[in-house]
């Protein structure tokens, strides 16, 4: 029954397999029976929310038996104060995946493709395939996007073009000048989204701000999210900005209430809370460069990143190393899905959990 059940789904569909998210703590601990594990698997905030956060959303307890705002009135006025834009060319999403998402149901289509980079957020492909659209992968260079090679890959057929920037999980990036010129030189007929989930986290003088080219560009949108610098991942709050006529398809095909009032409240919050952000990217700034210094005294090569995040080469195949770290109580994220195969992609913690990482690995590799 069930090999029939299979068959009757699109053949998109059929060809995929499911996303496999981080390990959850309580899992580790029903298999393991580790009771004070550490989740460095899913680059997630290790500070979590701001006071502000949580307060806006004890507020927003006695309104959850009603539907949330639909348009998102309050948050996407106030993203359009921070953003400097305006409030319709904001798109709403359950996390940013959500509108990468919409772009694919919106654009795509069996007789199209996509194009994205090798080693890319695993999340294009799928949205892609699960359409029934080709998904076109160009090769990597030095771990990030070859934009050359992105360019190579579109012709007439070419709906949309996905550009991590930064990248996950290689952390690489792209500088302003030749994404510029890449962003240029995009048909009109080929969307472009630039996914800029962990713009926040980002101190190099080179990084751009793509929202800046948002009016020139009626086929740009550019996203980000709420999930990672500002700790706010377990509720599923992103946006998207692009012009008013990009906005509107995405609304055409976007869930009524996409976005519940939790959210809703505290993406608003977490907007003023400056102080908590700052605080966030400098315990991130500074765990970067502990697990970096770590990989070293090891002897271990590592792909410099700028996200909340860092992919190091174990020297051999990492599923072993991986299972010998989930029995130490500590979390990673095995990448082998993503080419990575000798990788293992490490989050950035607490410093606590950043000594713990090293030495378990220390451990692990003897």
């Amino acid at each position: 029954m069930n090999d029939s059940i299979t068959q009757l789904a699109t053949p998109g569909v059929q060809a995929l397999q499911p996303y496999a998210p981080g390990k959850p703590l309580e899992e580790l601990e029903r298999e393991y029976g580790i009771t004070d594990a550490v989740k460095l698997a899913s680059n997630e905030n290790p500070l979590g929310p701001g006071a502000r956060v949580l307060e806006a959303m004890q507020g927003a307890l006695r309104e959850v038996a009603r539907y949330p705002d639909g348009n998102g009135f309050v948050l996407k006025n106030r993203l359009a104060r921070k953003l400097g834009v305006p409030a319709d060319w904001i798109t709403l999403g359950n996390g940013s995946n959500d509108v990468l998402e919409l772009v694919a149901r919106a654009f795509l289509s069996p007789a199209h493709n996509a194009v994205y980079s090798e080693h890319a957020f695993a999340v294009y492909p799928l949205v892609t395939r699960a359409i029934g659209a080709e998904g076109r992968a160009a090769p990597a260079r030095d771990f990030g996007h070859d934009l050359d090679a992105l360019a190579a890959r579109i012709d007439a057929d070419t709906r949309v073009v996905f550009i991590a920037n930064p990248n996950n999980p290689t952390g690489t990036w792209l500088g302003r000048d030749a994404l510029k010129a890449f962003v240029d030189a995009v048909p009109s007929h080929v969307v472009l989204v630039v996914d800029e989930a962990y713009f926040e986290y980002v101190g190099e003088p080179d990084y751009p701000d793509s929202l800046q080219w948002v009016a020139e560009h009626p086929n740009l949108l550019v996203t980000r999210t709420f999930s990672k610098a500002h700790g706010l991942a377990g509720l599923r709050v992103g946006y998207g900005v692009s012009q008013p006529e990009l906005a509107d398809v995405l609304n055409r095909v976007r869930q009524p209430f996409n976005v519940n009032c939790l959210a809703l409240a505290a993406a608003a919050a977490a907007l003023d809370d400056t102080e908590h952000l700052q605080r966030s990217v400098a315990v991130n700034r500074d765990g970067l460069a502990r697990l970096a210094a770590g990989f070293e005294a090891l002897g271990l090569e590592y792909i410099p990143s700028v996200g909340n995040f860092i992919s190091v080469d174990t020297g051999r195949e990492a599923a072993p190393v991986y299972e010998a770290l989930l029995r130490e109580g500590v979390i990673v994220r095995p990448v082998a899905n993503y080419g990575l195969p000798d990788h293992l992609r490490v989050s950035v913690g607490l410093p606590a959990e950043n000594e713990r990482a090293l030495a378990a690995l220390e451990r692990a590799l003897a």
